[in-house]
């Protein structure tokens, strides 16, 4: 199974009886476009965000996208009465999945609840949305127009622009950064226990797998962070695991990607005092070769 979607996250806040409005396009895990709602363009973030797509068909779909937010704006306020200030967000997209073709869904969310969505050409309500959701949708129902071009956007607009997307732009989509990854530690808020700490950076794509292991078996304490973005478009991750200062002994942290062929990248946990003698050894050592070397040289 894989999917590629291209959904089309749009939020808009009424305040003050005026509205702001916020949109952007997104390839899968990678953002590609931006919306200029003052101008009603969109701002291509990458060479290859055009697609292989003509600039007519562009220019219909700025001027679908106008009209799209004056509807919400004329909707929501004059049918549903909601009240200033509201937030309403909206993610509009499709997947392809292999052998089942494309999905298409939009749905809606209001002060970051579920409200409606939109599917097989019906607008359904959320549980959460309550009669006012029941109501939108026996409204927009009736709209054969609205639900002919919602089905139209999910069904052909969409497939085609993903696809395009995808052509123009598969040599950055395909290609893949082998993730670093080192140990630290910190005392954990229990006491005598310790907080072992696995950083994995520098990954692309963003998909990963971070566990702490005891040999074959995974640690059911291990804590994954959320995984952050690097300013050069790589990702970051930590995952943690709290242990008793004496059960860290024998543990590892195995990290799991794409780029690495299949070969799992394995850091063993060694014991602090461990790692402080070997330290000091090494201390030792280059101290006696660095004093042989004067005594040498003074002889000389």
């Amino acid at each position: 199974f894989w999917s590629w979607s291209l959904p089309t996250y749009f939020t808009s806040t009424f305040h003050n009886h005026s509205w702001v409005h916020l949109s952007s396009g997104w390839l899968g895990q990678v953002q590609t476009h931006r919306w200029n709602s003052s101008s009603g363009a969109f701002i291509f973030l990458y060479p290859w965000s055009r697609g292989n797509i003509s600039n007519k068909e562009w220019l219909d779909l700025e001027r679908m996208y106008q009209a799209y937010f004056l509807e919400h704006q004329r909707f929501y306020i004059s049918q549903l009465m909601f009240k200033d200030p509201f937030d309403l967000q909206i993610a509009t997209g499709c997947e392809l999945h292999s052998g089942k073709g494309f999905l298409g869904l939009k749905q809606v969310a209001i002060q970051g609840s579920d409200f409606m969505s939109f599917q097989n050409k019906t607008w359904s309500p959320s549980p959460e949305g309550g009669r006012k959701a029941q109501k939108a949708c026996n409204i927009l129902n009736l709209n054969k127009v609205l639900i002919h071009m919602v089905h139209r956007l999910l069904s052909d607009t969409c497939p085609r622009f993903t696809l395009a997307l995808l052509d123009a732009g598969k040599v950055y989509l395909q290609h893949q950064v082998k993730p670093e990854a080192w140990l630290s530690s910190s005392p954990s808020p229990g006491p005598g226990h310790l907080l072992l700490v696995c950083h994995v950076s520098g990954f692309y794509p963003k998909p990963v797998w971070v566990m702490w292991m005891r040999g074959e078996q995974e640690q059911q304490g291990t804590q994954r962070g959320d995984i952050l973005p690097n300013a050069d478009g790589t990702w970051y991750l930590q995952a943690t695991l709290d242990v008793a200062a004496g059960e860290a002994a024998g543990l590892a942290c195995r990290v799991k990607h794409s780029s690495l062929g299949g070969q799992d990248l394995v850091l063993h946990w060694a014991p602090q005092s461990a790692l402080g003698l070997i330290l000091l050894a090494v201390i030792v050592a280059l101290a006696f070769l660095t004093g042989l070397g004067f005594w040498f040289r003074k002889r000389w």
